[in-house]
């Protein structure tokens, strides 16, 4: 069957704007995607603080065992555990009574001996006139007189009895030694108390003050060394500024601490050499035992500033990606030297004047090409402030 002429002709135009169609798909889907825009901040230098942190045990600054002196009977306690003590308030009371009896018999003892002096003494004078008669031997006058001085010497025995009877019965009233704060108390009214006890009766902290210790590296300390002025240790500590606390809920503590004491030598075990510093407690809110971190501030007058946001870490490495020729992207190594709660500050890697990519480098890669987005660098720190 022959096809007609217009037919063929139909057909033969249909199949040419199939054939452009299908070619504007194809070359549509090999197209290069659009240029993501991203924002680029350029680096700048500013003044800034950056801290260092060093993890700290804290301890009152005074903490001392209550233990007794003497032994006996726990008859009372006169505090509860938690409670606030000032110092000379009595704490225990141990049963003093054989103490009492033990100050009689000594009492009593040194009435004797006060007694026997007065015998001696009569005994002596009596010879004395007898030998210068040369009635007797002068043998029996210097045997008085020894024992004049053997009575004088018990007498003095018996005074220091006396006395450290009656420190006993002082001993049976425990009070406390500082002001301060009472922890557990194991023992119970009617316990035995010894002297050799292993455990206290309480421990009381004095927590007025709080020392924080913590340490060092040698070359922490090196850098601590170097870092302010001063011909001694003790003036470097003077002229260093206060530092902070950071809490366990990392929270700051109100109050600053001053540095205060460095060990006098490196442990030998760890290489590192122990610091206190010193924090005001007024309100007792800190108690020994607490952890948290010290913050020992670094002021930098031009630290090379960049966002946290624009930084990305492969295998423990900082990195950015820089905005390079032809607005393509390349990432470089970064080392940071500090940080604050959103920037890090840079010693290597960038220059005041990079520009490089502020967010959005989840999926970038060298060599990709960005429409660059610029951001003022005044409004990103107004924004966001060191």
């Amino acid at each position: 069957m022959k096809i007609p002429g217009k037919i063929r002709f139909i057909v033969l135009i249909s199949s040419i704007i199939l054939l452009q169609n299908c070619t504007k798909a194809a070359e549509g889907s090999n197209a290069a995607p659009p240029a993501p825009e991203l924002p680029v901040y350029t680096v700048i230098t500013s003044p800034a603080t950056t801290y260092q942190e060093f993890p700290t045990a804290l301890e009152g600054k005074n903490n001392v065992e209550i233990r007794s002196q003497v032994d006996g009977y726990l008859d009372r306690i006169y505090v509860e555990e938690g409670s606030y003590v000032r110092a000379g308030q009595p704490l225990f009371k141990i049963d003093s009574r054989s103490y009492g009896e033990q100050v009689n018999m000594a009492q009593a003892n040194l009435q004797a001996a006060n007694a026997n002096i007065e015998k001696a003494k009569v005994e002596v004078d009596r010879l004395q006139p007898l030998v210068a008669a040369k009635v007797v031997s002068d043998v029996q006058l210097k045997t008085a007189k020894a024992n004049y001085a053997a009575a004088v010497a018990a007498a003095s025995q018996a005074r220091a009895s006396v006395g450290n009877a009656r420190i006993n019965v002082g001993f049976t009233t425990i009070t406390a030694p500082v002001s301060g704060y009472i922890g557990r108390i194991p023992y119970k009214k009617g316990s035995l108390i010894s002297r050799t006890d292993p455990s206290p009766l309480t421990l009381l902290s004095d927590i007025s003050e709080i020392y924080a210790y913590f340490s060092l590296s040698e070359l922490d300390f090196i850098a601590f060394q170097n870092k302010y002025p001063g011909a001694s240790l003790e003036e470097k500590l003077k002229n260093m500024p206060m530092v902070d606390l950071v809490i366990a809920d990392n929270s700051i503590y109100p109050e600053k601490g001053k540095m205060s004491i460095v060990d006098g030598q490196f442990d030998k075990t760890t290489g590192a050499i122990s610091v206190r510093a010193v924090f005001p407690n007024p309100q007792g809110t800190l108690r020994t035992g607490n952890t948290g971190r010290v913050r020992m501030p670094q002021m930098l007058s031009n630290a090379v500033v960049i966002p946290q946001e624009s930084t990305f870490e492969i295998q423990d490495k900082t990195y950015v990606y820089i905005l390079g020729k032809d607005n393509k992207v390349t990432s470089k190594p970064v080392k940071i030297s500090g940080k604050t709660s959103g920037y890090y500050f840079v010693s290597e890697g960038v220059t005041p004047g990079d520009k490089i990519v502020y967010t959005g480098i989840g999926n970038l890669k060298d060599g990709v090409s960005i429409k660059p987005k610029t951001i003022s660098s005044d409004s990103l720190l107004r924004a966001k402030p060191l």
